[in-house]
């Protein structure tokens, strides 16, 4: 399983909400480099960067700092947050993305998606934002009609082949992660699936693991310390 370590951009800042709450935020560093640097240090190959404004308002704010991450550092570096057209997918390759998450354009615009995985294959992710067992969109302030689990269906049929999934409701409250919720979306679907959200300890990666998920988010647990960085790393494998 990989570890995804994650940042999350606001302001051009390192942030995080409590369970997607933009009024709930937390900066955790005015220079975000430094972050991934550390990341690299401490032996980690992938990046999972989200921008917030970006996803609440459908556009790219923060791409000098993702510029940045992905010149800087050897990170296979994906985006997520506000990627609804063509030309935004574009932007973000052409300087040194390696993967581009969609979300809101996922669920709104089944044709875009079906374009652009048609286009950039394996370089396109999706999204699952859950909220309540319905998939949430515009940075996790609207529910859609979609349900996880037929959402999900819809995207592996659609021939995505990576899922990232977050519930929303233990993302930055470091109560654990949904370990049920993983055991079901593994089971039932056989492309990759990210979990996402309240991973708070290494007993949430080793369980994880033994789900045989093809990765794991590290957020907030990372910014105050519950998880050593170096010890997920280890403990994934």
């Amino acid at each position: 399983m990989y570890i995804f370590p994650a940042i999350d951009l606001y302001d051009k800042k390192a942030v995080r909400l409590f369970k997607g709450d933009y009024d709930k935020m937390t900066v955790y560093s005015e220079n975000p480099i430094e972050i991934a640097y550390d990341f690299e240090n401490k032996g980690a190959k992938f990046i999972h960067i989200v921008d917030l404004e970006g996803a609440r308002d459908g556009t790219t704010p923060n791409l000098a700092v993702v510029k940045q991450i992905a010149d800087n550092t050897s990170l296979f570096t994906e985006i997520g947050g506000g990627i609804r057209s063509m030309e935004t997918i574009d932007t973000y390759l052409n300087i040194g993305v390696n993967r581009v998450i969609l979300g809101t354009a996922a669920v709104k615009d089944p044709v875009f998606l079906k374009e652009a995985v048609k286009r950039y294959g394996d370089r396109i992710a999706v999204g699952v934002d859950i909220k309540d067992g319905f998939v949430s969109i515009k940075g996790w302030t609207e529910n859609s009609e979609y349900d996880c689990f037929s959402f999900c269906e819809k995207m592996q049929d659609c021939g995505v082949k990576t899922l990232i999934c977050t519930d929303i409701s233990k993302d930055g409250a470091m109560q654990g992660t949904n370990r049920e919720l993983y055991r079901k979306l593994s089971e039932k679907f056989s492309i990759n699936i990210t979990a996402s959200g309240g991973v708070s300890n290494l007993d949430d990666i080793i369980a994880l693991r033994k789900l045989n998920l093809y990765g794991a988010i590290i957020g907030k647990a990372y910014y105050i310390g519950t998880i050593d960085l170096t010890q997920a790393l280890e403990a994934a494998k």
